[in-house]
């Protein structure tokens, strides 16, 4: 439900005057007077739930090379699609979310059962080529997709601001030549490189390319096809992050003219570093797509290409938006009431170590993490910084005003 409440009827001056830790919770008294009361075990509750027994951990990426060949992730339809409960699409989601990919076994090799498997994890997004495909190899389209050409490796819709999250592949038949035997119908091997993974051995490798490619901004462009002249809303590099890896954006035939007010040859060098990496033999995962195996996977973070072919495929699927994906991952995981942990640990340990001596926050953040969290959250007190970030679903809106010394033991610094 939405909020219900008009916050702009709460006095802008409205703050704690002072916050007292109890044994069993934390009692508050407002500026006006009032006073509020919040046991631990709600925080507990509210903090650090967890659903199935699932640690928020799991969300954590797994990097990967070829050797995924020999244990892909895959699930099968029957756990997903009518199923009696969510387990398979959970199962389906979290694998999407931790390998940027998964195949869905015995998938009924139909378009409609395999646009059906789709709408079980989000719409369908539309694009200038359509909603759900279904095609066969022609120029209908100005699009190399669309030939029976090798296409390196690369992610699709880099020209849209947000480029499609998901993207499936199920093929439905491939048809041999005229005069051949299917036996030697040749080709059409599908290739992924995992780049978030090849990401990271580049700024192991080369810290200054990985630079290279993340600060400078690339144009890209859809203009084949009559009637459209697609771009983003504006440059985007080839590596996005904020505190982690976010997004891969690569696609060399849809990439625009390098700014000139950049070091073009560098950012040449970068790229060639780049491509480097992506063809080794260690960083390709090969395979051939077969009826009843349908391919699910990040177009965020996993590139995408195959090897020419002869005959006719014919090839279904889709895209969906990433926001839809990241919404289904969450309901299907987690509990409605704690969707929002999900990506908000850091801020939640933050609230803890405000709010308790000597909180469990492992299942919120790294071990890594804990100690800077400690200091950061310290250190804030005792200099009575404002700590407006550390809200908690609008009922603490700032820190009390106490003295440094019991601020230090209530983060227990």
């Amino acid at each position: 439900m939405q909020r219900n409440y008009d916050t702009f009827g709460i006095p802008a001056e409205i703050e704690p005057s002072e916050i007292s830790p109890k044994s069993d919770g934390v009692e508050i008294t407002w500026n006006d007077s009032h006073k509020s009361y919040y046991p631990w075990s709600w925080f507990y509750e509210t903090l650090t739930a967890r659903t199935n027994d699932r640690a928020l951990a799991q969300s954590e990426k797994k990097l990967w090379g070829a050797s995924i060949e020999n244990t892909p992730p895959e699930v099968p339809f029957e756990s997903v699609v009518g199923a009696k409960d969510s387990n398979g699409l959970a199962e389906l989601t979290d694998k999407i979310r931790a390998y940027g990919l998964c195949f869905v076994t015995n998938t009924p090799a139909t378009p409609e059962a395999s646009e059906k498997l789709l709408e079980t994890i989000g719409p369908i997004r539309n694009t200038h080529y359509g909603g759900f495909y279904d095609f066969v190899p022609d120029l209908a389209l100005a699009d190399t997709a669309y030939t029976n050409l090798a296409l390196a490796a690369h992610t699709d819709t880099t020209y849209f601001t947000e480029p499609a999250g998901l993207q499936a592949f199920h093929l439905l038949s491939h048809t041999p030549p005229p005069n051949q035997r299917p036996e030697e119908a040749l080709g059409g091997q599908s290739l992924l490189v995992d780049g978030f993974h090849a990401a990271s051995v580049l700024k192991q490798e080369s810290p200054e390319d990985y630079e290279t490619l993340r600060r400078v901004k690339v144009p890209w462009h859809a203009s084949g096809n009559q009637g459209v002249a697609i771009a983003p809303d504006r440059a985007y590099p080839v590596i996005e992050e904020d505190s982690t890896l976010r997004r891969i954006r690569w696609n060399n035939d849809d990439r625009g003219v390098i700014p000139l007010d950049v070091d073009v040859n560098q950012w040449y060098r970068a790229a060639r570093k780049w491509n480097e990496i992506l063809t080794r033999k260690d960083s390709e995962y090969w395979f051939q797509l077969t009826p009843g195996r349908m391919l699910i996977f990040d177009n965020w973070r996993v590139l995408h290409g195959r090897s020419a072919f002869e005959g006719l495929r014919r090839i279904c699927g889709g895209y969906i938006n990433r926001d839809d994906f990241i919404s289904r991952w969450k309901t299907s995981n987690f509990e409605r009431d704690e969707c929002w942990l999900v990506s908000d640990r850091r801020l939640s340990a933050i609230v803890l170590l405000w709010l308790h001596p000597k909180p469990n926050i492992a299942n919120l953040v790294s071990l890594s993490e804990q100690h800077s969290l400690r200091v950061e959250v310290g250190k804030a007190w005792c200099h009575q910084a404002d700590l407006s970030k550390v809200e908690l679903i609008a009922k603490l809106e700032k820190p009390s005003r106490a003295d440094c010394t019991s601020r230090r033991e209530l983060a227990g610094a």
